[in-house]
This record gives structure tokens, sequence and C-alpha cells, in this order.
């Protein structure tokens, strides 16, 4: 996988950070550091640390599945980015409550965005990629853009949420298709 992919990956993959910080910048009329650092360090950390989970439990499956990686990547990345892609034609808006800055929120919303990941890391162990570099490039992507949408939540308000959602699951459904058609036609 090229480096190329693995930011492509990484930015499909920060997409929800990314919607969930811009709904953190709308809370609070003016982001001091601890609202821009705390939501990217966080995210960022768990960002990189599922795919890392997923890699080590898919290495010890992927023997099992090696005539199916390519599928099982496809469906993967097909079902994350799909359901992507559908949460950002949702009319519901997720509600900020009071201090969502709290570090057991950022916690709980770290997990909830992250989980995607841990299947893209068992993808990564059914393709045998370079763990350590795109686990480091995931998790500053989503530093990166974790701080860039308290930012812009910040400026702008939540017109950008469902956009940057539709962009991060067709990322990832474009990928699972590349992957397919790698595999099984060249």
């Amino acid at each position: 996988m090229s480096l190329l992919e693995i930011i492509l990956i990484a930015l499909g993959l920060a997409m929800d950070a990314f919607a969930v910080s811009i709904i953190l910048g709308l809370s609070v009329k003016k982001p001091g550091i601890k609202e821009f650092l705390l939501p990217g360090i966080i995210f960022g950390f768990f960002q990189a640390l599922m795919p890392l989970i997923g890699y080590f439990a898919g290495t010890h499956l992927a023997s099992k599945f090696q005539t199916l990686d390519h599928w099982i990547a496809f469906i993967l990345l097909g079902i994350i980015g799909g359901k992507m892609i559908k949460d950002s034609f949702s009319k519901k808006e997720e509600k900020v409550k009071a201090n969502p800055f709290q570090l057991t929120k950022i916690l709980v919303l770290a997990i909830a965005t992250s989980i995607d990941a841990l299947a893209v890391g068992v993808t990564f162990a059914f393709l045998k990629i370079n763990i350590l570099k795109s686990v480091i490039i995931i998790g500053l992507i989503t530093f990166i853009l974790s701080i860039a949408g308290v930012k812009i939540g910040n400026l702008f308000g939540a017109k950008y949420k469902s956009k940057a959602e539709f962009i991060g699951g067709a990322i990832l459904v474009l990928l699972g298709i590349k992957i397919l058609v790698n595999h099984s036609f060249f």
C-alpha cells in the first residue's frame, strides 16, 4: 500500500473526529489551548491505537483468511465508508451539552469515533502493511484535523459536518473497491 493510500485512509478515518471537533468548536465562544489540543491529542491517540489493536488481532487471523483478504478489506471498508456516507445525509443533529471538553466526554467521543479504525487495522494485517508508519500517519492527521475542526466549528458552524463525513466515507469506499479490483484482476 502506497503512502498516498495510507494518507487517504487516514483522512477518511479522521473525518468522524473532524466532524465531532466542528461540533465541539460550536460550543465555545473563544476556544483556548485546552479546547484545541484536548480533542486533537485524544482523538489522534485513539485513531492511532485502534488500528494497532485491529492489526494485531488481524495478524492472528490473517493466515486463516488469506484467500479472502481482499474481500474482507473491501467489505470492511465498504461498510465503514457506507455508514459514514449514510450518516452524512442524516438530519439528526448532535446536541452538545454543557462543557463538552471534560476529559471523560472527550474520551467517550474518541472511542466512538475510532471504532471504525479497529476494522481498518484488521484490514492492514491482511494487506501486510507497515503498521507503525500507518498508525503514526493516522494519529497525526487526526490530531491536525481535530484542531482544525474546533477552529472551523467555532468560525463557521455546523454546515461542514455532513460534507466532511461524506468525503471520508467516499474515500474509504473507493479504497475498498481499489483493493478488491487490484487483488481480483491484477
